[in-house]
């Protein structure tokens, strides 16, 4: 588990940009267990790639115009641990990883973004993929 302190600034990375944190499993079971319209999920996470283009990238793609998901949603592995592991059971088949990204439409999943896929990326080649991501599904 991190300090709080630690995860604090990270968190505000997204919360300041409209996601809403997820903090509990019925927290998690309230937003994605049948819901209707997009809701994006991101697993937050305190590494490198997660800090140096996943949230850059995602704070892009969901201030910068164009169609965004209904529902904005964040759970921050090592720290809300219970509701990052039920968050995980909406994206199976997909392994846990962290960070990762999940775009739901009508309670299905249909679109998910590893970490192997956002290491080696930048945060604008992230925005651009999440943009085309969102411009289709939402």
């Amino acid at each position: 588990m991190y300090p709080a302190e630690l995860v604090a600034p990270m968190k505000t990375d997204l919360t300041e940009v409209g996601f809403k944190e997820l903090t509990t499993p019925a927290e998690v079971d309230a937003v994605l267990k049948e819901q209707n319209g997009t809701t994006f999920l991101v697993i937050n996470s305190v590494c490198g790639c997660a800090a140096g283009s996943a949230r850059p990238g995602i704070r892009e793609a969901v201030t910068t115009g164009g169609k965004l998901p209904s529902n904005l949603v964040t759970a921050f592995a090592g720290v809300d641990s219970e509701a990052v592991a039920r968050a995980r059971e909406y994206t199976t088949p997909y392994p846990a990883s962290s960070p990762s990204m999940a775009l739901f439409k009508d309670g299905k999943l249909v679109h998910f973004i590893e970490r192997h896929q956002i290491e080696g990326n930048n945060a604008p080649a992230i925005a651009t993929h999440l943009k085309k991501v969102f411009e289709h599904f939402c």
